[in-house]
């Protein structure tokens, strides 16, 4: 099982004692999780485990909102048994992940911070300081065209990066990872192997 639930607690440094060299890290908080569904090649057409984490304190009746994050990871035929449980341990001999979050949402956003598009001349008589400027076609084909840089939603998407482990410490269930993670502090992120 390569596949653990994470939260994102924010940004720090790894420096190397020999060389001095600085590397920035995410950390990440991985408690351990619960397997909440085995799924199989003769019932749902694919191996899966569904993996449950950071339990509520009130859910209530419902057992299926017990849990705040649910994650769906693909596991060999038998490995996986409902009920049981997943550590950081599993992640022991990865080297290279993929981590799946969800972007800071910026709401909606101008040219320029959306698209990093740059600003007009900040003259007198200038009406053109943070607009996007011309977007227009002629008479054919008269419209504009779809995938055109314009203002928008910004951020709030489900982004997946590949990077690698600089420490794990399954004793305080904390992973370092390289560089930064998408999503703000405290979002949930899912932490894969990287084939």
């Amino acid at each position: 099982m390569n596949g653990v639930l994470a939260r994102k607690i924010g940004m720090t440094r790894v420096i190397d004692p020999q060389s001095g060299k600085v590397t920035p890290v995410t950390l990440l908080e991985v408690p351990d999780m619960k397997i909440l569904q085995v799924k199989t090649l003769e019932n749902d057409g694919y191996d899966a485990a569904v993996l449950g984490s950071f339990e509520r304190k009130n859910f209530g009746k419902n057992e299926n909102k017990k849990y705040k994050f649910i994650r769906e990871l693909l596991v060999e035929a038998g490995t996986a048994k409902k009920g049981d449980s997943v550590s950081l341990e599993s992640l022991k001999e990865v080297h290279t992940i993929k981590i799946t979050g969800t972007s800071k949402g910026h709401g909606f956003t101008g040219v320029i911070k959306r698209w990093n598009f740059g600003r007009g001349r900040e003259t007198h008589g200038s009406h053109h300081h943070r607009e996007p400027g011309s977007v227009g076609m002629c008479a054919k084909p008269g419209r504009i065209l779809k995938g055109k840089k314009m203002p928008g939603h910004s951020g709030f998407r489900t982004v997946t990066l590949r990077t690698g482990i600089v420490e794990l410490d399954p004793a305080q269930n904390i992973l370092a990872v390289r560089g930064g993670v998408p999503g703000a502090v405290n979002s949930f992120v899912f932490v894969r192997e990287s084939k």
